[in-house]
Formats: C-alpha cells, structure tokens, sequence
C-alpha cells in the first residue's frame, strides 16, 4: 500500500510524533510505501531513511498547531491509496480530510487526545470542537483510538467508526541495562503550560509526603521547557532541593540510561482529555523498571492486572505518596514489578503488532 502520514510535526519530542516515526518504521519494514507531509518544526529524533518526508515551512502558531500554507497544494499533489492523519493537530488533519475527499481516497485518523487549551487558546478549541472537528470526524472513515479505558464526549456519535489500538514501544531500544544509579524516581515530560496535565506540580507534593519516611527520596526530573525555572522555584519553596534534580532535556540516545539508573518512573497525569497515552510509561516498562500511573493513562489497566506497577486516581497526591514509597520500599515487590513490565512491554506493544493491525485496518478500506 501507498500510505501518507500527516502528523503536524515529526521531528519533535512528543507522543504523536513517537508515535508515526516508529508506525511508520514498521509499515516501511512490511513492504508498505509510506511517505509523510509536516512542519518544519526542528527536532533530534531521527526517522527511518526509507520514509520520504516533505517539510513545509510553517508562517506561525495558533496554539500547539503549526500553520503550513503549502500544505494543500502538497497533498494534492501526492498519490496515495491510504491518507492517515491525527489529531491534537487540526490545521493538519482538516486539510488531510478535505483532500482525502476530493481524491476520493479514504482516510484514517488517529484521535490522540482532545484539542484544549488554557486562555484564548481555550476559546479557540472550543470553538473548532463544535465545528470544524464534527466535518473531519464524519470524513474520517475509521478513527482510531489508544485507550480503552476513555473516549471522548466528541467521539459519542462515531462508535461504529472507531477501532482500539494501543501505542507501541521498541523493546530492543528500551531494554535492562546496567548503569549506575541516577535516583529513586523518574519524571519525563515537556515542561510548558500545554503539558501541565502531565502532573509534576502533584509528583512534587507527593515527594514531599513521602520524605516524612524516606528522607534520602531523590526525584530525577527530565524534560526542557518555559514553565522548568517555574517548578524549579516550586520545588524549592517546598523543601526539596536536595530532593529534586532537574536535569533537562534527554537526548534520546540517553532515555535508556536514565529510566535503568532509576528504581521508579511516574507518570501522574491529571486530564484524560490531553493525555494522548502515556509512552513513557511503555518505556520504562520495556526496561525492567516497575511504574505508577494514574488510571486515565493508555495502560493503567494492563498495568494493574499484569501486577507490572501501580494505578492510583488522578489528583491524589497521598495516594501516590503511599505508591511510591510501597514499590521503593520493598525491592522484591519492585523486582517483580519490573519483569512483569518487560514482559508485558514485548508481548502487548510490541510496534510490529501494533503495525500488522494497523495495515489490517487499512485493507478493509480499499
């Protein structure tokens, strides 16, 4: 098959863009054309050579969406048998839905997560979510979600439409490695405004709880972005400097090294609308590490039945205070965790699974 993949950017740090360079990998792998249209926006991460990507220069922001003028004209211009494109991103995939259309070609569209946003940015989404969002979605000829655990209130009148598959992650990048000792737990995430769902102002509470009985507690915090000096002063004005490092952006060549030279990772996240999945999650599963999660996240349940961490509800900082120190306080306990984490990282998401549904998908439409 033909496939175009229209993600808003690729090269970026991010969920979706995880999620399309390493989709896109294993479609390639399988025999698949896959090429890909989006935003010039820079990045580190490296795509497959097999991909053809076009990046086109982007004029400007309207919240987390890049605008791209050219981009009808490129899609135009592409011959493709299969359009997928994604959302939290709607210049992209609304442009995706009308070409999709006049090429009488079908589209797939992955629904991530919802689009929000805080101040006039706020008003803009909900003003798309009641127009424009409502064409693309009757456009879309499957959607497809990760989570089984939540879909959204805009995805009611679509059920028919809608097709369950999980994210993936590469357990032969992320896997058990020795390396020395970094902290107790590990946090990941961009650190602006648009991510604070990802919960660190609540992890920072919870470490703060839980140094009562563990006074030594160190929290690794990866991730760059214009609210870190913000959480830096935060986690001072509560104590906690010599409790929290914030070390900065990751490269990821070094992602590995830091979810094995930690005994934890976290991922608190606090809105089941902005939370697309929880990759980081997948991550540190796949290398031996035990997680705690917030039940919105994509494999809260998988986790919690698998015995491969611990799922607490979101918002509840004592309850992850108590997670935390269960899991560090009992090595044979996390010991267990992680190899139940592995486990499940290389049997469930594993992406070439994950890539055979997704082609499957694709055949029943053309």
């Amino acid at each position: 098959m033909r496939i175009l993949q229209t993600p808003g950017r690729l090269f970026a740090t991010g969920g979706v863009e995880s999620y399309v360079r390493n989709l896109s990998k294993e479609l390639v792998g399988m025999g698949h054309e896959v090429a890909a249209i989006c935003g010039d926006e820079p990045g580190e991460n490296a795509v497959d050579k097999r991909i053809r990507i076009e990046t086109l220069r982007s004029t400007g922001k309207i919240a987390n969406t890049s605008i791209t003028p050219r981009l009808p004209l490129a899609l135009l211009k592409e011959d493709f048998d299969i359009l997928h494109t994604h959302l939290p991103t709607p210049w992209s995939a609304d442009w995706s839905s009308i070409v999709s259309r006049l090429k009488g070609r079908p589209l797939v569209l992955t629904y991530h997560s919802d689009i929000a946003g805080t101040g006039l940015a706020h008003h803009i989404a909900a003003a798309y979510n009641y127009t424009a969002l409502k064409f693309l979605l009757r456009n879309a000829d499957r959607i497809i979600i990760t989570r089984q655990s939540y879909l959204s209130k805009h995805l009611s009148g679509q059920k028919k439409k809608i097709a369950i598959i999980p994210i993936g992650v590469d357990s032969r990048v992320f896997r058990p490695v020795p390396t020395k000792k970094k902290g107790d737990v590990f946090f990941l995430s961009v650190l602006d405004d648009y991510h604070g769902f990802k919960g660190l102002d609540l992890l920072l509470e919870a470490v703060r709880i839980a140094k009562r009985d563990m006074p030594d507690l160190r929290l690794i915090v990866g991730g760059d972005g214009s609210k870190r000096i913000f959480y830096e002063d935060a986690s001072r004005s509560m104590g906690l400097s010599r409790n929290v490092e914030f070390v900065g952006s990751v490269p990821q060549e070094r992602l590995t090294e830091y979810y094995n030279g930690c005994d934890l990772f976290v991922l608190p996240s606090t809105d089941p609308g902005r939370e697309t999945f929880g990759i980081v999650l997948l991550e540190a599963m796949a290398c031996g590490i035990p997680v705690i999660a917030t039940g919105i996240a994509g494999p809260a349940e998988a986790i919690r039945e698998s015995g491969a961490g611990l799922v607490v509800p979101p918002g509840n900082k004592s309850m992850l205070a108590e997670a935390m120190i269960r899991i560090l306080g009992n090595r044979d306990l996390a010991a267990s965790m992680g190899i139940e984490g592995r486990r499940l990282a290389e049997k469930k998401y594993n992406w070439r699974r994950i890539a055979e549904q997704t082609a499957a998908l694709y055949e029943e439409l053309i």
